[in-house]
């Protein structure tokens, strides 16, 4: 059974030399990656960022790397980050270094103390479609290293052209998927799966410890649980859905109004129960409903009147999934710090932006129709 988490290995301790010598010789491992030098190369300059620019840093470190070699075998420092399920062997930094390597050009954009703060809360990451993006945007940025991880569901062809994941990745698991993409980025990360997605038997194991919660669940009766938990365990909930090319962020603080109404009352009073027996045009309609029809693309709108004609499920774009994933690891970021974030909506339009007259009086009008028709054909 192929190993899902790296093995890090110190091989200045026998026993680790010994058990990274059985994969060598057994052809466990059968690719190497040794940028080791360059690794110590750009910790010496963020140590000593003085020196950078001056005419004898090369001297300087070549020096300082002279000093390394001098304690003990180059393939004796550092760690030995071995991944399983790629047969490949990476020489990196011990963990400290590493982090502040890695973190180094985030600086002052996110000061030591945020930094250091953002990557030692835990976050619990709920579907992984938009999920997966969040996931990634998180750790790039130099957040969190102990994820939690929901998914019931394996990576599919369909759904590759949102999901940052090749065709070698079919039909994994995408809790695996997305931890096996985190350690690459972070060998010393500490993920925890839920293969089962989350369930009511699970859903206190995975709120244990958060910090914050995630919410990319397309189960309308799932993300009330998530909410129930979020509001006992005082903690924020941050939602990002596509809307074409563009993104709805809602940010529900449980931490901050412990008499928030779920969904901001958006879906008014309804029941887990009441959830659990929508069909996939019922959970559609409710998710519109929450979305609010005003704020749907007029080619959304179109699509959803489609669905089990010439359509299988409503469309979804790898640019609008990477525009989530971004926006709500910002939000993450804010709230794990104590900073400033709105608590309700935003909506994150590359078409406004970007889109001549969007806002002017006919395109306000035209749209303004195009929502009442949406309304009464899709039932709202």
């Amino acid at each position: 059974m192929t190993i899902n988490k790296p093995i890090i290995f110190n091989l200045a301790r026998a026993g680790d030399q010994s058990r990274y010598s059985k994969l060598i010789s057994s052809r466990a491992i059968r690719h190497i990656s040794d940028d080791y030098k360059e690794q110590e190369r750009e910790y010496f300059a963020v140590c000593n960022p003085t020196l950078v620019y001056g005419g004898d840093f090369d001297k300087r470190f070549e020096f300082y790397w002279e000093a390394l070699q001098k304690k003990n075998l180059v393939k004796k420092q550092g760690r030995w980050a071995y991944f399983p399920w790629i047969s490949t062997a990476v020489h990196i930094l011990e963990d400290t270094a590493f982090q502040r390597v890695r973190t180094a050009r985030n600086r002052v954009l996110i000061s030591e103390e945020e930094q250091a703060k953002y990557y030692n809360s835990v976050v619990g990451i709920a579907g992984l479609s938009v999920g997966n993006s969040v996931a990634l945007a998180i750790v790039l940025q130099g957040g969190a290293r102990h994820v939690k991880l929901a998914d019931h569901d394996r990576l599919a062809l369909s759904n590759t052209n949102r999901v940052r994941a090749g065709v070698d990745s079919l039909g994994v698991e995408k809790v695996i998927m997305t931890a096996r993409q985190i350690y690459l980025l972070n060998p010393y990360s500490k993920i925890e799966i839920f293969p089962d997605g989350l369930t009511k038997k699970n859903i206190k194991k995975f709120f244990n410890g958060l910090g914050i919660v995630i919410d990319e669940i397309d189960n309308i009766a799932v993300k009330y649980l998530i909410r129930e938990e979020a509001k006992a365990h005082k903690i924020a909930v941050v939602m990002a859905a596509d809307n074409g090319d563009n993104a709805v962020v809602d940010v529900e603080r449980y931490d901050e109004d412990h008499k928030l109404e779920y969904f901001h009352g958006r879906l008014g009073k309804v029941t887990y129960d009441e959830l659990t027996k929508l069909d996939k045009f019922g959970i559609g309609r409710t998710i519109t409903k929450h979305i609010g029809p005003e704020n749907v693309t007029d080619r959304m709108k179109e699509s959803l009147l489609l669905m089990g004609k010439t359509i299988v499920s409503w469309p979804q774009l790898g640019g609008a999934a990477l525009l989530n994933g971004a926006a709500v690891a910002y939000c993450v970021r804010k709230i794990l710090n104590h900073q400033p974030i709105i608590n309700d909506r935003a909506l994150v339009s590359l078409d406004e932006l970007l889109i001549p007259n969007y806002n002017s009086a006919g395109e306000l009008e035209r749209r303004k129709k195009s929502t009442e028709d949406f309304k009464k054909m899709f039932g709202l």
